[in-house]
């Protein structure tokens, strides 16, 4: 299976001043699976250590010599000699901690060959690390679940893909494409981008199939508690586990997960998942300017899970209840669709400084007002609504709009692709203000291409006459 990351180690290979690579990311997100097909489209001489087989090279790479450590590795079984185009690929890093400083000599003393490592729990051992971090000698890559367009292409719908992966701004949409895209969208709804659940879909088309591969991951999440909790109580981590799939985009009161347990206790519970990647949080920010993440409320936040067809397993959605919902429940249905956008706008933001998300919230005495998410492109603060229907339904929008003086702002619904004038008008205080700023509305199915699709949108006016009055 293709993954977009494929075209970043290309990139990062012909680097002259290339440095180890480090993948983070969650277990059977596809790290290993994406090394192994860069060395064999690459036609690299791949070097495969898992080091969780191997934890006597400690020894080996605490001698923080290049040359030894390769020599010693020659010597495992069913390892290639080092000879012409090698990748040296160190998975499962975390099991050999030593072997994390012993990049920086590989970068110093052995710069021509290309070493990538990885490891699923490998936040764990560099946020515990008693030894040299090799800072400013390692990159990093951020690796998540399957993207939707990498879904498609899995399935061999590889023309809806390239439709994607290549839309401008202002392309017209076929209409027998978007309904295509709609329904096949309701598919990863289900099935997610876990790279196995995409494979066994893209083989077999079975549903039912797709959930035994997802309570097999779920196991295996599960199974990886005590490796992180230590002594910790494992049955009320799983439900804070269970908790943060079923109550995604629902801001976090720790009463809620659980009455009888300390909020200090809950909360280093929720760290320990977010650790591992399993969860995220997405952060109250006063977006006052960027970068957002120095104006956040961190006691503030609401929770990701890690992929969108894991979620709807914890959750008891099966097949059957997801194909009956029409489109606009399914996008304004709350939970699917923020975490499908959610997971998406983590991709695009991966490799930047501040990837983390935030969102608005403003809590008053009679109304709330809150924005999905609030994220920073092409220098821009840019506040996201997934929403479906009319614009006078984004009061919220209109609010942050209004109190902020944006110019800019991003709607996701089931609709064709569109470019508003909004004029309406929002109450602070005692006082009416007009408000008046610019809306994209994109179909979700284009979340991917947010980032070109913005920066060519701030290149051209809205289309005229696209305009909604105070009384939408």
């Amino acid at each position: 299976m293709q993954r977009h990351q494929l075209r970043f180690l290309e990139n990062w290979l012909q680097r002259k001043n290339r440095k180890p690579l480090i993948i983070r990311g969650a277990r059977q997100v596809g790290k290993s699976t994406l090394v192994e097909l860069f060395a064999k489209q690459g036609g690299r001489n791949l070097h495969n250590v898992n080091l969780e087989r191997f934890p006597e090279l400690a020894d080996v790479f605490a001698s923080k010599n290049p040359e030894q450590i390769m020599a010693q590795i020659e010597f495992l079984p069913g390892m290639p000699l080092v000879n012409e185009e090698p990748l040296l690929f160190l998975d499962e890093i975390q099991a050999v901690p030593q072997a994390i400083p012993a990049l920086r000599y590989f970068y110093e003393d052995m710069p021509e060959l290309p070493v990538v490592s990885a490891g699923s729990l490998l936040e764990f051992a560099l946020s515990e690390h008693q030894f040299s971090m090799p800072v400013g000698r390692v990159q990093y890559l951020h690796m998540g679940p399957m993207r939707f367009s990498e879904f498609l292409l899995a399935i061999g719908e590889a023309k809806l893909a390239e439709f994607i992966l290549n839309y401008q701004y202002g392309d017209p949409v076929a209409d027998i494409a978007h309904k295509r895209l709609l329904e096949l969208l309701r598919s990863y709804y289900f099935v997610g981008g876990m790279p196995e659940a995409v494979a066994v879909f893209a083989d077999t088309g079975s549903y039912r199939e797709v959930s035994g591969v997802h309570n097999s991951i779920i196991d295996t999440y599960r199974e990886d508690f005590p490796k992180y909790a230590g002594s910790r109580n494992l049955v009320r981590m799983l439900n804070v586990f269970n908790f943060a799939a079923r109550n995604v985009g629902v801001k976090v009161k720790y009463s809620n997960i659980s009455a009888q347990d300390q909020s200090a206790t809950l909360k280093k519970d929720l760290e320990l998942l977010a650790m591992a990647r399993v969860i995220s949080k997405v952060v109250h920010s006063h977006c006052s300017g960027l970068p957002l993440q120095a104006d956040i409320e961190e006691k503030v936040f609401k929770l990701l899970f890690l992929d969108v067809g894991l979620m709807n397993a914890i959750s008891g959605l099966n097949w059957r209840v997801l194909s009956q919902l029409d489109e606009m429940k399914l996008i304004n249905g709350g939970a699917i669709a923020e975490q499908f956008i959610g997971q998406h706008l983590q991709g695009i933001l991966a490799d930047t400084p501040n990837r983390e998300l935030t969102y608005w919230l403003r809590e008053g005495r009679t109304a709330n007002a809150e924005v999905d998410f609030v994220i920073a492109l092409q220098g821009q603060i840019l506040p996201v609504e997934i929403k479906a229907g009319a614009t006078g339904s984004m009061k919220s929008l209109h609010q942050f709009m209004g109190e902020k003086g944006q110019a800019l702002a991003i709607r996701f619904d089931a609709n064709l692709p569109d470019d508003f004038e909004i004029n309406t008008t929002i109450r602070k205080g005692d006082t009416i203000k007009g408000v008046n700023y610019r809306l994209l509305s994109l179909p979700v199915y284009l979340v991917e291409r947010l980032d070109e699709i913005v920066a060519s949108c701030l290149e051209k006016p809205a289309n005229p006459g696209q305009t909604t009055h105070p009384s939408c």
